[in-house]
C-alpha cells in the first residue's frame, strides 16, 4: 500500500508525472537506440541484392505517386499466418535501396513483397486496366491510363543520381547509361547486354505491356515482377542461424 501511495503523488502532480514519464521514455530509447552504434552492420548482407534498373526505378516513382503504398504493404511478418500467405519474411536487405521504404502500415490488398513472378504480364494489365475483372471484390481503382502515358526516361539519371547521395551504389556508368538501360529493358530486340552486365542477369527484358514504345504501365509492371525476386530463399540461411 506504500507503495500506491506513493505512486499516487505521481498521478495528482502532472508536472512530475511528466518529468517521469520523459525520464522513462529516455531510457527506453537509449537501450533501444544505443547497442546500434556498437553493431559494424545492422543490416546483413545478402547476396543477389542490387540497386533498381532505371526502369525499374521509374515504376516504383509511379507506384509511391499513384499511392499504392496506401494499401498494399511490402514487409512480410515472421508470422506463420504471413508466411504461409506471402511466402518468406522480409529482410532488411530487401528494402536498403528504397528511399523512402515501402513497408506500409496498412493492408487493403495483399502484401507485394512477393508478387514479382506471381503473375503474367498480361494479367497485371488486365489488373491495372480492371481489378475487378480478375479479382471481383477488389476496391482498387482503375489504372488503365498507364499504358497510354509515354515516357522516355529522359530525367531518370538524375534520379538515379539523388539516391546515389544517399547510399545507392549507382556507379558514374550506370547513370551515364541510365536512359539507354532505362529504353532497352522494354525492348526484347534491343542490344541490352550493357543492362545485364550491369545490373545482373536476372533483369526482366520484355515488352512487359504489349505495345510499341515505353509507357508508364511498362515501367510499373517491370517493378512489381522484380520484387520479391533478387533473394534465392532456398539457398538463403540467415546470419543467427551459420
Amino acid at each position: 500500500m506504500a507503495i500506491l501511495d506513493k505512486h499516487k503523488i505521481l498521478e495528482t502532480n502532472a508536472t512530475l508525472l511528466l518529468v517521469f514519464s520523459f525520464l522513462v521514455v529516455t531510457i527506453g530509447g537509449i537501450v533501444q537506440i544505443a547497442p546500434l552504434f556498437w553493431l559494424e552492420n545492422t543490416i546483413e548482407e545478402v547476396e543477389g541484392m542490387r540497386p533498381y534498373t532505371p526502369l525499374e526505378m521509374a515504376g516504383r516513382e509511379i507506384y509511391i505517386r499513384e499511392g499504392c503504398y496506401v494499401c498494399h504493404s511490402q514487409m512480410i511478418r515472421p508470422m506463420r499466418d504471413e508466411v504461409e500467405r506471402y511466402g518468406h519474411y522480409s529482410l532488411a536487405a530487401e528494402s536498403k535501396y528504397d528511399h523512402p521504404f515501402q513497408w506500409g502500415s496498412k493492408r487493403t490488398g495483399p502484401d507485394l513483397a512477393r508478387v514479382g513472378g506471381r503473375y503474367s504480364d498480361d494479367w497485371h494489365v488486365d489488373h491495372m486496366r480492371d481489378p475487378q475483372s480478375v479479382v471481383p471484390e477488389s476496391v482498387m481503382p482503375k489504372y488503365g491510363f498507364l499504358e497510354k502515358k509515354k515516357i522516355d526516361g529522359k530525367y531518370i539519371g538524375d534520379l538515379m543520381k539523388a539516391n546515389a547521395m544517399v547510399g545507392v551504389p549507382y556507379t558514374d556508368e550506370m547513370v551515364a547509361s541510365a536512359q539507354a538501360d532505362f529504353a532497352a529493358q522494354a525492348d526484347p530486340d534491343s542490344d541490352y547486354d550493357g543492362l545485364l552486365e550491369r545490373y545482373g542477369d536476372k533483369v526482366n527484358v520484355r515488352n512487359f505491356d504489349g505495345k510499341p514504345g515505353v509507357s508508364e504501365m511498362d515501367a510499373m509492371i517491370a517493378y512489381l515482377q522484380m520484387l520479391g525476386t533478387l533473394v534465392d530463399f532456398s539457398t538463403f540461411t540467415p546470419a543467427a542461424s551459420r
